[in-house]
């Protein structure tokens, strides 16, 4: 069982992520000082249970008053955007700069009140209506290794704009102009890609899909897409019929679907039905995915594929399904590291909350991805009347999975003299090891369910 944890409770491999991290994060602070505090920043983030607001963080790391972090949020000199890139320097050098996938997605943090930076009524995704929020952009780059959030800008509705006093209380410097999702989309890609990441795909939701100067930088770059589209986006067949999406559906004969899974889910394989329509140009196309069990529920995407690569339907739904790896991300920023709890109303602290919770969720993901890496693989049915075994081993590390581990590192390095302090972290283990046993099992069972369905 310890064995199976060394990756975490081993001192040396968690201590190498954790010093590689903060030794990349470093220059962006020139006083020693807030070095200090961003790493108790991060630290409290990375504690288990703890609100990503700098009371329950400065009580978390053991700060008699949340002054010190609320200075480095609002007051304090460094270069957040620095530690941005930092951060996405350390998550290449261990998922790899080729090959990936660029996710853009945005996701909305409920507010109250008109005060906080960029808050307005809008629709968000989050809560599925129209809600007094912030939302910001992100992006994930996601690789066979594994994924975490590189990149995030907050979005300004352009009512803000009108009020420029109201723009300054807010912290917005005097040059901030209006962007849309997809033009921060934009300005994101421009920079992963100077940063030297060398993505094969990008991926996105209708918003993005939307985007003409999105897919161009894509293409103009060797970058191939699928990105969702609405039921109204036009394009033109091969036949050179201009119409909507949802009227292409008309061109798919009865033999015209393919089953395709798009990924493993929690629950097995996601598998639907795809339908691929050729468009007037020969390197895209429109997919429409339909549901197994309920054919009215589909679903329009737009794909692009460069002209040196050789790419099959099978290809593109598998680029598809990767679009919810930021959704992933989402989860776990929000539910681990309290991407969305910070109590923040100015811009520039936002920024930094933002960029120190993806810092915190980065080390996760390493941790999760190294792990992973030398992780048994998955014991699954390959028949719906299988019998389960007597061992379904466990599930590869998760980043909840692998907060709960560090902590127990962090309480096995103390070596605290408490004589409870040995099996606190023995009982943590098992604990952990029963989880993810359990997980895997009922993974198992999942997918044994799922074979079932689509046989």
């Amino acid at each position: 069982m310890e064995a199976a944890c060394a990756v975490i409770v081993d001192p040396e491999p968690a201590d190498a992520v954790f010093a590689e991290l903060t030794a990349g994060l470093a220059p962006s602070f020139q006083r020693r000082d807030l070095r200090a505090n961003a790493l108790l920043y991060v630290r409290g983030l990375l504690m288990p249970g703890v609100a990503g607001n700098c009371w329950s963080l400065a009580e978390a790391v053991g700060l008699d008053r949340p002054y010190r972090l609320q200075h480095l949020l609002e007051r304090a000199s460094w270069d957040e955007d620095a530690a941005r890139d930092a951060v996405r320097s350390f998550l290449v050098r261990h998922l790899g700069a080729d090959g990936g996938v660029l996710i853009f997605d945005e996701t909305g943090q409920a507010k109250k009140g008109t005060a906080t930076a960029a808050v307005g009524r809008q629709y968000s995704g989050t809560m599925g209506r129209v809600e007094n929020v912030i939302v910001a952009v992100y992006t994930t780059y996601a690789t066979e290794r594994g994924h975490a959030l590189i990149d995030r800008d907050l979005y300004v509705q352009d009512d803000w704009f009108e009020d420029p006093q109201r723009m300054a209380k807010a912290g917005f410097p005097p040059g901030h102009a209006f962007a849309t999702k997809p033009d921060l989309a934009i300005a994101q890609a421009k920079r992963a890609l100077a940063a030297g990441i060398r993505p094969a795909w990008a991926a996105g939701d209708e918003v993005y899909g939307r985007s003409s100067a999105l897919r161009e930088l894509c293409e103009a770059r060797g970058i191939g897409y699928v990105f969702a589209v609405p039921v109204d986006f036009h394009l033109t067949t091969s036949g050179r019929v201009r119409m909507r999406a949802d009227q292409a559906l008309g061109l798919v004969g009865p033999r015209g679907w393919n089953r395709r899974s798009c990924g493993a889910g929690a629950k097995g394989p996601r598998y639907y039905d795809w339908a691929w329509i050729a468009t007037d140009h020969p390197r895209r196309w429109l997919l429409i995915r339909r549901s197994i069990s309920d054919p009215s529920e589909l679903a329009y995407f737009y794909a692009y594929a460069p002209d040196d690569r050789i790419c099959s339907l099978t290809d593109l739904v598998k680029v598809a399904g990767t679009r919810w790896k930021v959704e992933d991300d989402f989860q776990d920023g929000k539910s681990t590291i309290g991407l969305d709890q910070t109590q923040v109303r100015r811009y520039r602290a936002w920024r930094r909350h933002a960029t120190l919770a993806m810092a915190a969720l980065a080390f996760l993901a390493v941790l999760a991805a190294l792990e992973k890496a030398a992780h048994p693989a998955p014991v699954l049915p390959h028949d719906p009347d299988q019998a389960p075994p007597a061992d379904c081993g466990t599930i590869a590390l998760t980043v909840p999975e692998a907060q709960r581990l560090f902590h127990l590192y962090l309480i096995f390095k103390r070596e605290l003299p408490h004589p409870t302090t040995p099996a606190l972290v023995k009982h943590g283990l098992r604990w952990s090891d029963w989880r993810r046993r359990h997980q895997a099992r009922a993974r198992w069972h999942h997918y044994r369910t799922r074979l079932a369905l689509i046989a």
